[in-house]
């Protein structure tokens, strides 16, 4: 069976189109030494969609390595806490390597295993793409390079240690931010010049097609498996859905599944910083403009003349200038809401999950926490909700420190 490309050809759900557009978003905006490159690889990922060895190593993979299915786990005191509808948490935290990325990353070297490609490169922010890319090399083999800003590198040490203890060169990027905007950018000057023997693992659904329909489709598993356990577990749909929004995949990877259910409210969540008056934040939808980054056209933070902004979140893998086109083509349909959550908000959400229900959640996780405090207890008791649990906040501790604490744990 074709688990995970079916889906896209529904009426109500027609994207990408050929030209890997999203309604007016997403397309290919790339050099022309690329664009031999991204047909290959659209080339393989359609014949991987046919081929059932291909989804039969992927599903033992997901299974015997990843640790899936997930569990949808019943957040009981959370619940009784807010005092509004039941919450649920699909607890990819517990996912091999701490976080959903671990989905796309494996299928991906799959696929450029498939390819005949000797080489993976990737970007990360939080360093968990970036740990899920090494751990996937080193399963297989390939040889590896990721890149990552000087700024996240200091937020995330930890991570960079588990990426350098997996057999991957971290290559510090020094220019701009120093954030995840300009991680890709190098990831992509690399790309550009190896592109015959490397494959770029690019991690979430942005970037020139196919990227995003790529990764839509190997996180979609996400939201195949909550439909199948909400409804053993409670008989029925759920009322809402809500994660938080980088790039998207994790959110995508939820909402997919349930998007020909007209019924189901479904939230993503984006990082609000110091909040959107402050100019300090991440909400694309909030305070973006239309326009391309980095191969794709969607939301993007940037001032009247097109200059990229600087973005800014306590979670490293929210901090991004823009948002997946999908996400613009729901955001634009009514079909999503989109809403964010600040610094503050999310540090209290990490707090308040970990004291309540023994989850330290990763931080991105925490602003769609953080929302939920604000919508379940507007909810019927009758009514249910999965929050994606995207991530463990192991690599988070010292950040977190550094605010709660104002204390360095280093």
């Amino acid at each position: 069976m074709n688990e995970f490309a079916d889906s896209s050809k529904t009426p109500k759900h027609p994207y990408p189109d050929a030209r890997g557009r999203y309604g007016d978003f997403g397309g290919k905006y790339v050099p022309e030494t690329l664009m031999c490159a991204l047909d290959e690889l659209e080339q393989a990922y359609a014949a991987a969609c046919e081929d059932d060895a291909f989804q039969a190593e992927l599903r033992a993979l997901q299974i015997n390595y990843v640790g899936r299915p997930t569990p949808l786990y019943y957040a009981k005191r959370f619940t009784e806490h807010l005092g509004g509808a039941k919450v649920y948490f699909k607890r990819e935290d517990l996912a091999h390597t701490g976080a959903h990325k671990i989905n796309n990353a494996l299928g991906q070297a799959l696929l450029a295993k498939r390819m005949g490609k000797r080489r993976l490169i990737a970007e990360t922010g939080a360093g968990q793409h970036g740990v899920a890319t090494a751990t996937a090399a080193a399963l297989f083999g390939f040889d590896c390079d990721v890149y990552m800003g000087t700024e996240d590198i200091e937020r995330q040490k930890l991570n960079v240690f588990r990426m350098k203890l997996l057999g991957t060169n971290v290559v510090p990027v020094d220019s701009g931010s120093k954030t995840l905007k300009d991680a890709i950018n190098e990831a992509l000057r690399d790309w550009v010049t190896n592109v015959a023997d490397t494959h770029y693992v690019l991690g979430t659904v942005h970037g020139p097609h196919p990227f995003p329909l790529i990764c839509r489709g190997f996180q979609s598993v996400i939201g195949r498996e909550a439909r199948q356990q909400i409804m053993e577990q409670e008989g029925r749909l759920p009322d809402c859905l809500i994660a938080c929004v980088g790039g998207g995949s994790n959110a995508i990877g939820l909402f997919f599944e349930f998007l020909r259910e007209d019924a189901i409210r479904m939230i993503g969540v984006e990082a609000g910083g110091y909040g959107i008056e402050s100019g300090q934040h991440a909400a694309r939808f909030a305070g973006g403009k239309l326009g391309m980054l980095q191969g794709a056209y969607s939301y993007v933070l940037q001032d009247e003349n097109g200059q990229i902004l600087g973005t800014h979140s306590v979670s490293a893998g929210l901090d991004y200038a823009s948002v997946g086109p999908e996400h613009a083509c729901l955001f634009t349909s009514g079909r999503v809401e989109y809403t964010y959550a600040t610094d503050d908000e999310a540090l209290d959400a990490f707090q308040l999950i970990s004291e309540l229900e023994g989850i330290i959640p990763a931080l991105e996780s925490a602003h769609a926490i953080a929302h939920a405090c604000k919508v379940v207890p507007r909810m019927d008791p009758g009514e249910v909700v999965i929050l994606n649990m995207s991530g463990r906040g192991d690599k988070d501790v010292h950040q977190a420190a550094r605010f709660i604490l104002s204390e360095d744990l280093t």
